[in-house]
């Protein structure tokens, strides 16, 4: 098994490609022959991504009243939970916390709003004045996370200074039906692929631990390939109580780690950044997901739920030997 392993870590070191059919047997594997993996995705991820991890911080610009339905959200009009509900914040709220993601070094900050998508209107012109005085002041990437856009919207946040657009696939095609019912898949990915025309850093992934399938989370995989998405964020399922997956276990610690490997080979050169759910799912294997092929991990709090303390995960990565990207740029 470790020689087969490495004859893939091999090819993917060459510049080829790992097939279906190979990334399902390894994200069949089982025990302690998910060990074998971690050298393979580490040399794998060095080679192309260095010794910078890469961090992001977020803000919840906007909350709640969400009319899509997915399963896992808090913020979904149709669940009943404690989540924050409030409009659009001004634009001086936003620019104060990426001021304070950059404090954290972050080398990119993300704007998040709930809802469906963005238009044009009052609060895309709000959004656009935040990212203006973001990219102006230099200290923080300025991203975003609008939802379901056109290209119309993503090109007036590119023309205002925005550096990245995030949008999330949550699962392969195949499983997203049990998910959400409220949207189509084609309209996020068409999203990512607008997004990938204009020349944005494109950011993309899931969420883990949802009721999918091994071989959905390489279909999943496959499809970020197809798409060239550039930075691929790794959550796990935090259940909130009142959603559709409250009582939904945890993921095994090896279980996320060789996710995270499998995507590693399967998306070499892409940055794999390990977001929500860290904690929970990973516990005291929280250091491997670098040891695993992560290059990057968010930093403070999430939208709805709080994150590892930021001075806990620096001193980390410099344990770790890493350097945060914002503290490496000259």
């Amino acid at each position: 098994m470790r020689r087969w392993i490495e004859s893939l870590e091999e090819r993917v070191l060459a510049g080829g490609r790992i097939e279906e059919e190979e990334a399902l047997g390894l994200m069949e594997l089982e025990g302690r022959t998910i060990y074998d993996l971690f050298p393979s995705a580490h040399r794998v991820a060095r080679r192309f991504k260095g010794w910078e991890a890469e961090l992001c911080g977020i803000v919840n610009a906007k909350s709640g009243r969400c009319p899509e339905d997915c399963a896992f959200c808090a913020q979904s009009a149709h669940h009943a939970t404690d989540a924050p509900v409030y409009g659009l914040r001004d634009a001086g709220d936003l620019v104060s916390a990426a001021r304070e993601g950059a404090g954290l070094c972050a080398n990119r900050f993300g704007i998040v709003t709930s809802g469906t998508g963005i238009g044009e209107g009052p609060e895309l012109d709000r959004l656009c004045e935040a990212v203006v005085r973001i990219a102006a002041e230099g200290r923080v990437s300025p991203c975003a996370s609008l939802g379901i856009v056109s290209e119309e919207v993503l090109r007036r946040l590119q023309a205002a200074g925005l550096r990245g657009y995030h949008h999330n696939l949550e699962t392969a095609r195949s499983f997203f039906p049990e998910i959400c019912s409220t949207h189509d898949y084609e309209e996020d990915v068409a999203t990512v692929a607008a997004s990938r025309r204009l020349g944005l850093m494109t950011c993309s992934g899931g969420i883990f631990g949802v009721g999918e399938s091994r071989a959905q989370r390489v279909e999943m995989a496959l499809t970020l390939r197809d798409l060239g998405v550039e930075s691929v964020p790794v959550n796990f399922l935090v259940p909130v109580p009142g959603t559709r997956l409250e009582a939904r276990a945890p993921l095994e610690p090896l279980e996320c780690l060789k996710i995270v490997a499998v995507y590693r080979l399967l998306l070499p050169q892409a940055t794999i950044k390990v977001c929500a759910g860290r904690d929970r799912n990973l516990g005291d294997l929280a250091s491997w997901i670098f040891f695993a092929g992560a290059n990057g991990m968010m930093v403070g709090h999430y939208l709805t739920t709080a994150g590892r303390a930021p001075e806990v995960d620096l001193t980390m990565l410099r344990q770790l030997g890493f350097t945060p990207v914002a503290e490496a740029a000259p």
